[in-house]
């Protein structure tokens, strides 16, 4: 393991963000494949919510913070066939993962209607 990241956040604070500024949210935090797959539930927030929380456990993973040239975009939350998240990165966190030897990223999302909470653990092997 090389690195450890934990993030929780209230789904409040993101519907708050959202209602001033959505679409602007939307496009700079979400990738397209994202903001898709949260366009598909029900209710979307939480799942917005556990993204958001996702991308900023990766972060901690890399060990970087929202500097140096990253965007939100550069990390991306896919599912799998079984609907498993995962991690896809590009631009400066992909670089910063090469670095750091991280070869993998793994991640866990949950989230009730309150909260969002993510956890990601950097491999090198």
């Amino acid at each position: 393991m090389v690195g450890l990241g934990v993030d929780l956040i209230e789904n409040r604070r993101i519907a708050d963000v959202m209602q001033r500024h959505p679409d602007r949210f939307m496009e700079r935090v979400l990738t397209e494949a994202e903001r898709t797959y949260v366009g598909r539930m029900r209710d979307p927030l939480p799942h917005i919510a556990g993204r958001f929380a996702a991308k900023e456990a990766v972060l901690k993973v890399l060990g970087t913070g929202w500097r140096g040239g990253i965007a939100w975009t550069d990390v991306e939350i896919v599912n799998d066939a079984s609907g498993q998240p995962a991690v896809r990165l590009s631009g400066e966190c992909e670089r910063v993962a090469r670095r750091r030897a991280i070869l993998r990223i793994l991640v866990s999302i949950s989230h009730t209607p309150q909260y969002a909470t993510a956890t990601a653990i950097g491999l090198s092997t």
